[in-house]
């Protein structure tokens, strides 16, 4: 099963892994719709992608516009969710709360919200792929936040799956990847990690956005998984 035809949403597509993904579903012959927060992120994916493609601005965290946003771009065939704010990466000690509920508010929130609008516009044989991450099963000190929202998004994603049911509803948890996420790690601390991670994981090195988003296309495809977390961590979860 390919995706010729067929119509793909991807929240946070402008970057990263979602913009990997809406890429990687373009060439497989799908229409692709991506959503982002700024206008200018959403007009340079747009000149990186085929014509066909279309791209809105949408606060995710906005409920008012994500219900908009769906009711704008009617039906469609998979809806992938990869928005998020830069990591929380901070001690308990040091969590600003209103830094820590932005932050679940575009991923955990966000992402609830955009299937809470968008499910109904979902056509037969169609699917909802979200993102978590590596944390919830693996935690490290500093990543309170970022545990507490995977842990929710992979219960989320199980209750979803039999709620709308048979619309699948799958999740992708990504390891290290080398995207803008890392961005407010200073420069010579964020190259040190990917460097000692790459010598620690099996495969050798960090991963890369296209390497994720195979799971994505995957998800979208595979018509008989549902309620399942794809891990695609480069092996971190063996050492």
């Amino acid at each position: 099963m390919d995706l010729q035809g067929q119509r793909v949403v991807v929240i946070g597509g402008t970057s990263g892994i979602g913009f990997a993904v809406a890429e990687g579903a373009a060439r497989a012959g799908a229409e692709v719709v991506v959503a982002s927060r700024r206008q200018e992120s959403v007009d340079a994916a747009l000149k990186r992608l085929p014509d066909s493609a279309e791209g809105h601005v949408l606060d995710a965290t906005d409920e008012a516009s994500v219900r908009g946003f769906f009711e704008r771009i009617g039906g469609f065939d998979h809806l992938v969710y990869t928005a998020g704010e830069s990591l929380l990466l901070e001690s308990l000690a040091e969590t600003d709360l209103v830094r820590a509920r932005r932050f679940l508010d575009t991923r955990l929130w966000g992402a609830y919200s955009a299937v809470k609008y968008g499910a109904d516009s979902i056509r037969e044989g169609g699917s909802v792929v979200l993102t978590t991450g590596t944390a919830g099963r693996r935690p490290m000190p500093g990543t309170t936040a970022a545990a507490a929202l995977c842990g929710a998004m992979e219960s989320l994603t199980r209750a979803l799956a039999l709620e709308l049911a048979p619309v699948r509803v799958n999740v992708v948890s990504p390891g290290l990847v080398r995207t803008d996420l890392w961005r407010e790690l200073p420069q010579v601390e964020r190259e040190g990690l990917f460097r000692s991670s790459a010598e620690s994981l099996p495969v050798g090195r960090v991963g890369e956005p296209a390497d994720v988003a195979e799971a994505y296309l995957y998800l979208m495809r595979g018509g008989y998984s549902t309620g399942s977390v794809v891990l695609v961590d480069g092996g971190g979860a063996l050492v």
